[in-house]
């Protein structure tokens, strides 16, 4: 096994290495499913959405389970 084939990969972040979004991409993504939550009165939905961007703007880890609606809300 060559070493030089991980050299790129060890360069990239942990998030774009593990093919994980990225911080400012799941604010992205809550804002996204606020917004279509709001819309459509979804209001559990909705209340997930500001506890996850609420933690994130007090730099605290958000709910697990707050983080698995947003990512799954479009799929």
């Amino acid at each position: 096994m060559n070493t030089s084939s991980f050299g790129a990969a060890a360069r990239q972040p942990a998030a774009m290495a593990a093919d994980e979004p990225s911080p400012t991409n799941l604010t992205d993504a809550a804002w996204m499913v606020l917004e279509a939550a709001n819309d459509l009165g979804d209001d559990v939905t909705v209340n997930a959405c500001r506890r996850f961007i609420d933690a994130n703007l007090n730099g605290i880890q958000p709910l697990p389970s707050d983080l698995n609606v947003i990512l799954n809300y479009f799929r």
